[in-house]
């Protein structure tokens, strides 16, 4: 009897310890919410949202530094530059080597009426600053400044190729959408150019705008920003810009386009040749930083930011950065 007993406690005492192993479901037959810890869709729910809070966006300065006497410097790091967006410090990271961040060029040759005179020694010089400036992961497209902006020749990474294609261009007897040339080759870098290379525009051009059907002075700068472009010119007419109004407003059009961007704006003097300021634009290529920051400020409010760039420490160097961008918006 007492046998029998303890058979039935001892099968009692194993339904309990069965049915308290079991999980326990409220009235809607759902586990309840301390259990939903290990529930794995819901973890990657979680996990899919991680990266949505910790998100920020990349803003790239390209940098070009000199010393007192105009040279580039190339011993500059991270930790001496301070940049700023609207007054408030961000942190910087280097983006790469100086010099060593492939380079997206957008070549513009004015071919209207007003630079016909030098076009030979113009595509000579170029010639020569590709062949100075281009390495392997670079890529460079030509456009035509004249009555309508023209493509020449589409996104090339192949220098030969690059080459021919400037050798084969010719002057016009055409009036100068400058302002319509320069947006184009703009949009065109943001959309065709590489993720994480320095996108810039190198104008041979007197600057003289008179037939632009599309755009303006404010919307070209706007759109050079917008793209992280940087605008260099060379202006072939040399000290004759100071002869006329129409003149000096071209120079004074590429040069506001040049420091709001970081580039720069030559205009030939007697001392210098076509070919000298291509190989100032290409050592100063050669030797540019590209730093960079993850802005604090994370609203898609499409509005414009100012950046400073200063080196706190190294009061001697000169430098040149871009002056602002355009936050994406939506």
């Amino acid at each position: 009897m007492c046998t029998q007993r303890f058979k039935k406690f001892f099968i009692l005492q194993l339904i309990l310890i069965f049915a308290a192993s079991l999980p326990v479901f409220n009235v809607k037959g759902n586990v309840p919410t301390s259990m939903t810890a290990q529930d794995p869709t819901k973890k990657q729910e979680q996990d899919q949202d991680a990266p949505l809070r910790l998100s920020s966006r990349l803003v790239q300065v390209p940098i070009s530094v000199s010393d007192a006497t105009g040279k580039p410097v190339k011993d500059l790091k991270a930790d001496d530059i301070v940049i700023e967006e609207d007054g408030k410090e961000q942190r910087v990271v280097a983006l790469g080597e100086p010099g060593k961040t492939p380079i997206d060029i957008a070549l513009l040759f004015d071919v209207s009426g007003s630079t016909h005179g030098q076009f030979a020694l113009q595509k000579q010089a170029a010639v020569q600053f590709i062949q100075d400036v281009f390495k392997p992961g670079d890529a460079v497209s030509l456009f035509e400044i004249g009555t309508t902006p023209k493509l020449f020749k589409t996104r090339n990474s192949n220098s030969r190729e690059i080459i021919t294609g400037i050798m084969t261009m010719e002057p016009i007897k055409a009036a100068t959408a400058f302002y319509d040339a320069v947006v184009d080759a703009a949009l065109y870098l943001d959309k065709n150019a590489d993720t994480g290379s320095r996108r810039v525009l190198v104008v041979i051009s007197d600057g003289e705008e008179n037939y632009s059907a599309k755009n303006n002075m404010t919307d070209t700068l706007r759109e050079i920003q917008k793209n992280d472009c940087l605008f260099y010119s060379i202006n072939p007419s040399g000290e004759s810009v100071r002869l006329n109004e129409v003149s000096r407003k071209g120079q004074d059009l590429m040069e506001s386009l040049a420091s709001q961007t970081g580039g720069k704006a030559f205009n030939l003097t007697r001392t210098q040749s076509l070919q000298a300021v291509f190989s100032q634009i290409a050592e100063e290529l050669q030797a540019q930083y590209l730093f960079g920051y993850y802005t604090s400020d994370e609203r898609n409010d499409g509005s414009f930011r100012r950046i400073t760039v200063r080196a706190p420490n190294r009061p001697d160097l000169r430098i040149r950065a871009r002056q602002g961008y355009y936050v994406p918006k939506g």
